[in-house]
């Protein structure tokens, strides 16, 4: 069955979907809040924003190259009223929306770029890429710009409907993959008035969490230049960059063992000579630095050190280290995570057909999973970790400093997929991920509502954040010349996408 025909026969299915949804009209549900879960409710509404995902899925960009996907969003809610303000912060697939006018001012955040390397037929439980080595939607990205989308309009429309005061903003952020954008629209000034945001993320449960999660990073490229030789017959005029590069890599994975074990490091070599008979005169290796707040400036030295170690050793220069992007953890307020999980428990889990669950059965099937089909059940408000061991990293953690901030977890993705892997891309298009979409905006839209219509909610809320933030201010640690890396994806985008465009979902 080809992804039309599962569009097809899911649209047939989702007037049962909604009657057959968790019940959102209880009596103390305000008109103000009702209104935007009926909105959302509406079967255009859902077919909209669910086509819209599928449509940033097929375009799967990288990060800094999402010119289709942002594009898309920026038509959608500038039709839909907003107001835009396009290319900030030193990149062109930046942009805020905004609808209102004084305060409350409240975010919604929006990612949007793909992974390399992940292409994959939606709704296939086995391995089968669109286009061989294309990138894929691997982290639901595409989700998630659609639901915080639908979100924020379903947001605007009950403000004109019951005139609620403040303003509702959308952040698009690019490249949230490679940790690029929020560091840099902080610097830039776009979150300076912000009261409030509502951060989100796709997934298997519906779920919300409070305090401090994932791994500060930094992402850096270390270059080095050296001679060029007759690898054959004079290979001692040469001075090899790529023996620096792995002299450099032996070096820091002899350091493991005297870092605190929250961290995490990987790295690949994106440069290393194009011929054996030549010795390289250019090599270059990309770095992920992952720790704690208080431990990643110190790692990232060290690393640094054992770049310049294997420039000496090989008599080779150290051309250029360049920060791409550096972001802190999350620290999520958990005043906030709480108002959200009560607006999770109201929307409740969609209600999957039956052929959602024999699609996720199978697909856990070849995973070597549980055969359990999708989750029915919400889940409950995750706790900090007793001992904290690491984990992944995301840029809104940089957001969660400068303004109070928690995420909602909303699904669509099928248990047991793994992340950054073809399984989430086979699970995050059609039908069965449209339903999360939809349980992922009414539950930021409901969150959103509470934090425009009620103060004393968003006064504890403020005052949690300005208590914490006297122990933890926020300082960036993006170095002061760093520049988002504009040309980093270009070349391999353009690989892909001539062959990727006869795919894509319009």
């Amino acid at each position: 069955m080809n992804n039309a025909q599962h569009l097809g026969r899911g649209f047939q299915a989702l007037w049962v979907l909604l009657v057959t949804l968790s019940p959102l009209t209880a009596a103390e549900v305000p008109p103000e809040k009702q209104s935007v879960l009926d909105w959302l409710s509406q079967p255009q509404t859902l077919e909209k924003f669910g086509r819209i995902s599928d449509a940033v899925w097929s375009y799967a960009e990288l990060g800094l190259q999402e010119q289709k996907s942002s594009a898309l969003l920026i038509k959608t809610v500038e039709e839909a009223g907003f107001t835009v303000e396009k290319g900030l912060a030193g990149m062109p697939t930046c942009f805020v929306a905004s609808y209102g006018s004084g305060k409350p001012v409240v975010g919604i955040l929006v990612e949007y770029d793909a992974l390399a390397m992940l292409s994959q037929k939606g709704r296939h439980p086995k391995q089968a890429p669109v286009v061989d080595g294309a990138p894929g939607h691997g982290c639901g990205h595409n989700m998630m710009a659609s639901a915080a989308t639908a979100a924020a309009i379903a947001v605007k429309q009950a403000m004109e409907k019951h005139q609620l005061a403040g303003t509702i903003k959308l952040f698009g952020s690019p490249a949230e993959e490679i940790l690029v954008s929020r560091p840099y629209m902080i610097r830039a000034g776009l979150f300076k008035d912000v009261d409030v945001v509502i951060n989100n993320h796709s997934g298997s449960g519906f779920s919300t969490a409070y305090g401090v999660a994932g791994n500060a990073m930094f992402s850096v490229v270390f270059t080095f230049r050296g001679k060029t030789a007759h690898s054959g017959s004079a290979p001692w005029g040469g001075r090899s960059a790529l023996d620096a590069v792995e002299i450099m890599n032996v070096a820091t994975n002899y350091l493991r063992e005297h870092l605190h074990f929250t961290y995490r490091m990987h790295y690949v070599i994106t440069e290393g000579g194009e011929a054996p008979n030549v010795v390289p005169d250019r090599a270059r290796v990309w770095y992920f630095l992952r720790n704690s707040d208080d431990k990643i400036e110190e790692m990232y030295a060290r690393v640094v050190n054992c770049a310049k170690g294997a420039a000496l050793a090989t008599e080779t220069e150290l051309a250029e280290v360049r920060v791409l992007a550096a972001a802190h953890q999350s620290h999520h307020n958990k005043a906030l995570a709480e108002l959200m999980m009560k607006n999770i428990e109201l929307v409740g889990m969609p209600a999957w057909s039956e052929e959602d669950h024999q699609f996720a059965r199978a697909l856990q099937k070849e995973l070597g999973k549980e055969e359990k089909g999708m989750p029915t059940k919400v889940g409950t408000l995750g706790k900090p970790a007793v001992v904290f061991t690491g984990g992944a990293s995301s840029d809104h953690g940089d957001v969660t400093l400068v303004a109070p901030t928690a995420t909602i977890a909303f699904p669509g993705i099928v248990s047991g997929a793994l992340g950054h892997h073809w399984s989430t891309v086979a699970s995050g298009f059609g039908p069965g991920a449209w339903k999360g979409v939809n349980a992922g905006a009414k539950a930021m839209s409901a969150t959103a509502i509470d934090l425009l219509t009620r103060p004393d909610t968003r006064q504890a809320i403020r005052q949690e954040f300005e208590e914490y933030s006297k122990t933890h201010p926020y300082k960036s640690f993006l170095p002061a010349d760093a520049q988002p890396p504009l040309d980093f994806y270009e070349k391999l985008m353009q690989q892909y996408r001539p062959a990727m465009e006869a795919f894509y979902v319009e």
